[in-house]
């Protein structure tokens, strides 16, 4: 692999795994129509540890203030029981539904009418009154049901980040403990999935660093840490129907290639 075709999935892992617009819908997708092979094991781990950096680059503080909190049992504990709690569904979905799951990865017509869902629920989001409560205040049933929602997200074409910020709205979390607890929560997904895919490493054999293997890592980091900052500017600003607009088109144009196409 060359150092532009490192850069290019780098960039393409950054942004999709942290825009709203589903990491995973893409890759189906995109190996799908322009029968793009998977660009090795090795890679993926790489390109899967530079975006999990992007969240703890971009939130560092909050989890270095957490951390403390949580050791000398200050204010900050509750929040990180809830994220530990808001780990439990996602992973027991990830675990009892993993033969389910890896089947809707064959099936991009699905990933095509998942787009459309989300950007359903993307045009929603950008409607929603944030809640009051707050990183002291939000109860273990919050954190369960936007573990849920991040669970469903595996499905291919969900958009993880746009499902759990919703899923918080809805329950009336304000907006910046909603996408505090959205990123931070994906840490151990993140992670999770590194790990997964470092076992077929040690099964397959490390193919070592080369250029391409740094190149394609840090592409994956300055783009999640710009797609994070995109994610949360537009938020911010009600303007998550963009996102909704581009999943539906994403959507539609998948679902008559393979039915006109395919």
């Amino acid at each position: 692999m060359g150092n532009s075709e490192a850069i290019i999935l780098g960039i393409i892992q950054g942004l999709t795994e942290f825009l709203p617009v589903s990491s995973s819908g893409h890759l189906v997708i995109f190996q799908d129509i322009l029968g793009v092979q998977e660009a090795g094991i090795t890679f993926e781990v790489m390109l899967h540890f530079g975006t999990l950096l992007s969240v703890i680059w971009v939130f560092g503080r909050d989890i270095i203030r957490l951390a403390r909190d949580f050791r000398q049992g200050g204010q900050g504990r509750h929040f990180v029981l809830m994220l530990l709690l808001g780990i439990i569904p996602t992973g027991l979905m990830g675990i009892l539904l993993k033969d389910a799951f890896e089947s809707f990865y064959a099936q991009p017509l699905l990933t095509g009418i998942m787009l459309l869902l989300t950007g359903v629920i993307l045009f929603t989001l950008s409607r929603l009154t944030p809640g009051r409560k707050n990183e002291r205040t939000m109860t273990a049933k919050d954190a369960l049901l936007i573990s849920v929602a991040q669970g469903i997200a595996i499905i291919p074409g969900i958009s993880r980040s746009g499902s759990t910020i919703t899923a918080a709205l809805w329950l009336g979390l304000d907006q910046q403990t909603a996408v505090k607890f959205s990123f931070l929560v994906s840490i151990p997904v993140i992670f999770g999935a590194t790990l997964f895919e470092l076992k077929d490493v040690l099964a397959f054999g490390f193919t070592g660093i080369n250029s391409s293997l740094v190149i394609g890592t840090l592409a994956s980091l300055f783009t999640g840490i710009f797609a994070i900052r995109i994610f949360v500017n537009l938020l911010q600003k009600g303007k998550f129907h963009y996102f909704a607009y581009y999943c539906w088109f994403a959507g539609a144009v998948t679902i008559l290639y393979k039915i006109f196409f395919s």
